[in-house]
C-alpha cells in the first residue's frame, strides 16, 4: 500500500515525519507522493498561528474521503478543541505517533474511527530514533520535546506540554548510526532544544561535548537556541570547529518594553553582552534571528527602538513574523493590537533592513576560505550551505555529500536579492 505524508511546521515536525516515513517503510509500504494517488493519507500538522490552523483545515479537508484510510496527527490535534474530525479516520495527538502504523492497520481492519490522545502535560518523551532520512547529508535529530517558557504570544507548551528530553545513550546512538551510514552534517532539533536534560539532571552542554567526541562527525548544527542557555561550558565548546559556525538565537523584539510584555527571559543588555562573548570566540559567525513585529502595544518608538538594536547586534539575517493572534494565549487577551496596515508596512522594514544584513554579511565573507557540504547538483552547477550557513553554488570537479575547502566569490551568491549587491 502507498502512503503519502504532509508535513506542516517546523523541523521538529520534519524530523517526526521521518521518523513516521521511517516505521512505514519497515513494515512493507510504499512510500509516495502525498499528490498522488495514495492509499493512506497523513497530515503531521501545526498550529503556531491561527494562520496555521487555517492551513491545516485547508490540507485535513482535501483528504477526507481519499484513499482507504486518512490520518492526522500533532499539535493541531491538541488545540483545535472544537474541530470536527469527522471524515478523518486516524487521529493522533503529539503522543503516541509512534504506534502510528499499528493504529493504521487497526482502523484498516475494524472500519472505526480512532482516536489516540494522552494528558500532553504528563506524557514521558515519546522515543524516536532515526537511522536513514530522505537526503543523504543533512540529518535532523530530535532530542527534546515540550516547553515551559510560556511567552505571551505562544501556544506550543500548551500543545507540547513540559519539557522532556530523550535518553542521552539513546541520543548518542542514534548520531552515531547517522554518522557511519555517510551523514555529513547533523541537526539538534527540539522544540526547547537548548533545555535538554532539565528534567533528567544534565545540561546541554554536557551533551554537545559527548557528541563532538563521536568519531568521524564532521559537522554539528544547532538549530536554534535561547540566548539564555549560552553557558560557560557552551562557550569553550564553541572553539570546536565541528561546531557550526552559525547559531540561530530568537531575539523576538529590540524593544525593551515589548520583550517584558512578550514575557520574554532576558534584557536587551543581557541579549548584547552574551552576543559579544560569542563573536569573541567565532569572530565571523553567522548569527540569526526571529523577530515579531507588530505585538500588541507596540509603540511605533517601540519599533524603531527594536529596529535600531537589530542593527547594532548586526545579525546575518532576521527572519521576521507579523504578529498573529493566537487564540488561547495571554498576548490574545491583551490591549493595543495593532492593525494590518501598520504591521505590514513595519514588516516591510525589517525585511529590507534583513535583506541588507544578509547582503553585509555574505560580502563579508568575499575571499574567505570556507568549507562547503555539497547537497545537490542543478544543471552544471553543485549547491550546498558551509559551516556559517552561506548557500552557495559551485562550478567544478565536485560530488554530492561530501565537503569541500573553497575561496568565496560573489559569483557563488545564491537567493541574495539586494541593492548592495548589484
Amino acid at each position: 500500500m502507498k502512503v503519502g505524508i504532509y508535513t506542516l511546521g517546523c523541523k521538529v515536525n520534519t524530523y517526526e515525519s521521518e521518523f513516521i516515513i521511517s516505521l512505514f517503510k519497515n513494515r512493507g509500504y510504499e512510500i509516495c507522493d502525498f499528490n498522488d494517488d495514495c492509499d493512506i493519507y497523513i497530515v503531521n500538522t501545526c498550529t503556531v498561528t491561527n494562520n496555521s490552523d487555517r492551513k491545516d483545515r485547508k490540507i485535513i479537508n482535501s483528504i477526507k474521503g481519499k484513499g482507504n484510510c486518512t490520518v492526522v496527527c500533532g499539535c493541531f490535534v491538541e488545540s483545535a478543541k472544537d474541530y470536527n474530525f469527522d471524515g478523518i479516520d486516524v487521529v493522533i495527538g503529539n503522543y503516541s505517533k509512534s504506534n502510528i502504523v499499528d493504529l493504521v492497520e487497526e482502523h484498516l481492519k475494524t472500519k472505526k474511527q480512532i482516536i489516540s490522545k494522552g494528558n500532553i502535560m504528563t506524557v514521558p518523551f515519546e522515543n524516536m530514533e532515526i537511522k536513514n532520512v530522505e537526503t543523504r547529508t543533512r540529518a535532523f535529530v530530535k532530542i527534546q520535546d515540550g516547553c515551559e517558557n510560556y511567552c505571551a504570544y505562544c501556544i506550543i507548551p500548551f500543545v507540547r506540554g513540559k519539557c522532556r528530553s530523550k535518553d542521552k545513550e539513546t541520543v548518542l546512538r542514534e548520531i552515531t548510526n547517522l554518522v557511519n551510514n555517510g551523514y555529513k552534517e547533523i541537526v539538534l532539533t527540539g522544540i526547547h532544544t537548548g533545555n535538554y536534560g532539565k528534567d533528567l539532571g544534565i545540561k546541554f552542554s554536557t551533551l554537545l561535548k559527548e557528541i563532538l567526541e563521536i568519531p568521524n562527525l564532521k559537522r554539528l548544527r544547532i538549530s536554534s537556541i535561547e540566548i539564555t542557555e549560552l553557558d560557560e561550558e557552551f562557550f569553550n565548546l564553541l572553539k570546536n570547529p565541528i561546531l557550526c559556525n552559525h547559531l540561530h538565537i530568537p531575539l523576538q523584539s529590540g524593544s525593551a518594553k515589548v520583550l517584558k510584555l512578550m514575557n520574554r527571559k532576558y534584557t536587551k543588555e543581557e541579549f548584547e553582552k552574551i552576543i559579544k562573548k560569542v563573536r569573541k570566540v567565532r569572530p565571523n559567525i553567522s548569527i540569526t534571528t526571529d523577530v515579531i513585529v507588530g505585538f500588541p502595544q507596540e509603540s511605533k518608538e517601540d519599533f524603531a527602538e527594536s529596529i535600531e538594536f537589530i542593527k547594532k547586534i548586526n545579525f546575518a539575517k532576521v527572519h521576521v513574523f507579523p504578529y498573529s493572534k493566537r487564540d488561547g494565549t495571554k498576548a490574545a487577551r491583551m490591549t493595543g493590537h495593532i492593525g494590518g496596515i501598520e504591521k505590514k508596512e513595519r514588516s516591510k522594514t525589517l525585511l529590507e533592513l534583513s535583506e541588507d544584513l544578509e547582503a553585509n554579511y555574505y560580502l563579508s565573507n568575499v575571499g574567505k576560505k570556507e568549507k562547503i557540504l555539497i547537497e545537490t547538483k542543478k544543471g552544471d552547477y553543485f549547491y550546498g550551505h558551509t559551516t556559517n550557513y552561506l548557500y552557495l553554488k559551485v562550478k567544478g570537479n565536485y560530488k554530492e555529500n561530501e565537503i569541500y575547502e573553497i575561496t568565496i566569490s560573489k559569483d557563488m551568491f545564491v537567493n541574495v536579492k539586494n541593492k548592495i549587491l548589484q
